[in-house]
């Protein structure tokens, strides 16, 4: 057996033991990888990490310096990975107050044999901790949920979170815990269409964070994605891309994120009542009251859902960390409404 072939773990020798790959013959390279953590707290406290009035003082500054430091010393914290000579690491933070989520993503770059995953991700591991230890004085709370890897390139593949894996793991694997669709006994058949709704997106500015979280949403469902884009806030573009995506596609569903809230380009629920044929208000209604915990502009979110034809449309917010919080509320009921609207329940 080849010391890399098929899918054995390339940390395990023939004999069951742990060692450290052999990376030598390797072609040198530049190496690149982003990752990302996630740190949930009360607004009171990310009001005052992002004001710089936390107990221990300035959070995020601190949180930088201690990612980029941890990035440098990862193989001396990992067993089995390699000391690498770094030629970058930056690490960026950003605080949501209303959803009490403070975000950190770095950067590491080297030129060497083997890749900067685990520097990037201890990078924002120990960031978080960071963020955690400065503002335990205000709040014990505090919670570290999500550490992943965004992008690597360089080597043998690349690899983009809201992308294939050329792995063929699909666009992500499944968190710790998480059923796939096969062992939840949905139908992997459902085919779904992700539209972010942004003019700023649309026009190139900044990551359409908000449709990754959607096609992530998407597969939890058990659905196959057909198409994911990216269109301004003009309602005649939103009208025309839902009957696209229902009428000549034939989705059975189409999940939007953006344009939901009082600003006077927030059209997406005009574009979306003009183009279903029922509206099924309990959707909405819920993915209001699961917000409303996260944060106090809760009410102000008027997207809605409905049915054209056979396809179900689901208007989202546009916050990357919203559409993760009223996820978990739909996981049941989407496929089941997808089922009654397409006339296959059993019980019906």
């Amino acid at each position: 057996m080849g010391r890399l072939s098929g899918k054995r773990l390339t940390h395990v020798d023939d004999a069951g033991d742990a060692r450290m790959v052999d990376v030598g013959a390797k072609e040198v390279s530049e190496r690149i990888a982003r990752a990302r953590a996630r740190v949930r707290m009360s607004a009171s406290s990310a009001r005052a990490v992002q004001s710089g009035n936390a107990p221990k003082g300035e959070v995020l500054a601190v949180a930088r310096l201690a990612g980029i430091q941890a990035a440098k010393q990862t193989a001396q914290l990992i067993p089995l990975a390699h000391p690498l000579a770094l030629t970058l690491v930056d690490l960026s933070a950003d605080v949501d107050v209303e959803t009490g989520i403070v975000e950190l993503v770095s950067e590491v770059r080297t030129v060497a044999r083997t890749g900067v995953e685990m520097e990037a991700m201890t990078a924002c591991a120990v960031a978080a901790l960071t963020v955690y230890d400065m503002v335990k004085g205000l709040e014990r709370g505090v919670e570290i949920e999500q550490i992943v890897l965004l992008e690597k390139r360089g080597g043998r593949s690349d690899y983009r979170r809201d992308q294939p894996d050329p792995e063929g793991r699909g666009d992500h694997d499944h968190e710790p815990g998480q059923a796939t669709p096969q062992e939840q006994g949905r139908d992997s058949t459902l085919s779904a269409a992700v539209i972010t709704i942004s003019t700023s997106k649309a026009a190139g500015r900044g990551e359409d964070e908000s449709g990754a979280r959607l096609c992530e949403l998407a597969e939890r469902l058990g659905a196959r994605l057909v198409g994911r884009e990216v269109i301004a806030d003009d309602r005649a573009s939103i009208e025309a891309r839902l009957r696209h995506w229902a009428d000549d596609e034939r989705c059975a569903l189409v999940l939007t994120s953006g344009g939901t809230g009082v600003a006077p380009s927030d059209v997406t629920p005009e574009a979306t009542a003009a183009v279903v044929e029922r509206e099924v208000p309990g959707i909405a209604e819920a993915m209001r009251a699961a917000s409303s915990p996260h944060t106090a502009n809760w009410m102000l979110s008027r997207g809605l859902a409905g049915v054209r034809r056979g396809t179900l449309i689901v208007n989202f917010p546009g916050s990357p960390a919203s559409i993760e919080q009223v996820g978990e509320t739909l996981l049941e009921a989407l496929p089941h409404a997808v089922e009654l609207i397409e006339g296959r329940h059993p019980s019906h």
